[in-house]
């Protein structure tokens, strides 16, 4: 079975000079299931962090999208491998951090710094991997033959749902077994190890040819051109726009909410997650098969209803506990379906609105402004979630203003699917979906991976990358 996971000469010759890259994808993503995901949010809590920095912890990763957009001008200098292993090697630094509070709180109690201490080290882990990932997925097509992307990008989903959930259930498991700090400076130390082996997986994959980024002049030019100019594309990218703004606070803000109110241990917490990626493949499972037949639209509409069932229930939930545990594993399920489904619909449809010819600019403007706008809507909320009763109270959520972001994400899936429903589409028309490494596991990240302003391989450079590894040369 690993045989097939990860190729060997034997099993797949054509991708096995690039196992370590899948190798990589496995421990990178025990290192952000655990830094930037739900353990973050209940690290936070517990030393006493605002919903506002939750937000902000939340959020840095695709705020620091226009950073990941900057580091492309290094690829044409220092090529792919050290632009990436630069970025993936700093960044470890800032797990020691979360290592080292949770070994100090036990003894010294919950200081006020703490907090702080730890979003920060979110931002500066932030912004090294965002200088790190303007050079991955370009890195992987230009090295990877084109008759082998297909099976080396399914591999690499696979890997890392295996690494995701594995890591979820450590969680759980630590979580249930250890006192919380003793359970949450074992998670970081696995983050640590995570990342540290996957930068050593990074150094073993071959380097590709330096590439040709887009000017910085014409994306100047270019850009505002694309995003107001009326079409529509920039119908669709308001209409991204606005799904990404409702959807991103969700998940951290109910885990803040489940820890901080109704007191849900953190166990039971991670165990939701968990629920939440069985609906992330559930849908992914189901929606694959069934696309390229009925169209991207059907998916998108699918979403939104999943989002509107999602955001009843929670409002229902706040006002009086409505469907019990039940209930909220129910809604975890379809929060996972949901995002899943317009993750992939997404990329089915941005291809067919986009000339081929401006492919690379139109994409990643694409993900850049969805990215930047959807990573703002934490931060203000968080700044309105803010427990206003004057109790003073750490790690304390305004309930009422938490029903009232319900009540704006049920009413913005009804307005986004009657938008979404007037999209036109063809679905006799076939064109590749665009495709990212895990990002049905990463669907909140997914965007920020769309960021890539080099040039596409042409035609000819492809075909001698495929001779190339066929007579066994490495690059």
């Amino acid at each position: 079975m690993l045989h097939h996971i990860f190729p060997t000469k034997k099993t797949d010759p054509e991708l096995a000079p690039f196992r370590s890259g899948l190798v990589f994808g496995f421990f990178n993503a025990l290192t952000w299931q655990v830094g930037l995901g739900t353990p973050l949010v209940l690290f936070a809590q517990q030393l006493g962090a605002t919903p506002l920095q939750v937000g902000l912890a939340t959020s840095f990763v695709l705020l620091l999208t226009p950073i990941q957009v900057l580091s492309t001008a290094l690829l044409p200098r220092y090529g792919f491998k050290k632009v990436m292993l630069g970025g993936w090697g700093t960044r470890s630094i800032f797990l020691v951090v979360p290592i080292v509070l949770a070994a100090l709180a036990p003894w010294w109690g919950v200081r006020g710094w703490m907090a702080h201490t730890l979003v920060w080290s979110v931002f500066f882990f932030c912004l090294c991997r965002s200088v790190g990932a303007a050079s991955f997925n370009p890195w992987i097509y230009a090295i990877v033959p084109v008759t082998a992307r297909g099976r080396y990008f399914a591999n690499d989903q696979f890997v890392a749902s295996i690494g995701s959930v594995v890591t979820l259930l450590t969680c759980a498991g630590l979580f249930a077994l250890l006192p919380v700090y003793h359970a949450l400076l074992i998670q970081y130390a696995i983050a640590l190890m995570g990342s540290t082996l996957s930068f050593f997986a990074l150094k073993k994959l071959p380097d590709g040819p330096k590439p040709t980024a887009i000017g910085v002049a014409e994306v100047l030019r270019d850009t505002p051109r694309h995003i107001f100019s009326p079409g529509l594309f920039r119908r669709y990218l308001w209409i991204v726009v606005w799904y990404s703004v409702i959807s991103t606070p969700i998940p951290a803000f109910i885990a803040y909410y489940l820890k901080s109110v109704p007191g849900f241990s953190m166990g039971e917490i991670i165990g939701f997650e968990v629920v939440r990626y069985l609906g992330v493949f559930l849908a992914a499972g189901t929606i694959r098969h069934r696309i390229d037949r009925a169209g991207a639209k059907p998916f998108l509409m699918m979403s939104l209803g999943l989002y509107l069932a999602v955001s009843v229930f929670w409002w229902a939930f706040l006002r009086g506990g409505f469907g019990g545990v039940p209930g909220v594993i129910i809604a975890y399920l379809f929060l996972g379906m949901g995002v899943s489904g317009w993750t992939i619909a997404n990329l089915g449809y941005l291809p067919k609105i986009v000339p081929e010819g401006e492919r690379p600019l139109m994409v990643s403007i694409h993900g850049a402004v969805t990215s930047c706008l959807g990573g703002c809507a934490p931060i203000v909320w968080g700044w309105f979630l803010k427990d206003g009763t004057g109790a003073g109270a750490a790690g304390a959520i305004d309930v009422s203003v938490f029903g009232c972001f319900f009540v704006v994400v049920a009413v913005s899936a009804v307005a986004l699917l009657a938008l979404v429903g007037k999209l036109p589409e063809n679905t006799e028309e076939k064109v590749e979906p665009l495709t990212i490494g895990s990002a049905v596991m990463r669907p909140f990240r997914a965007m920020s991976y769309l960021v890539n302003l080099v040039l596409p391989p042409t035609r000819a450079e492809e075909n001698e990358t495929t001779d190339r590894d066929a007579g066994g040369e490495r690059r």
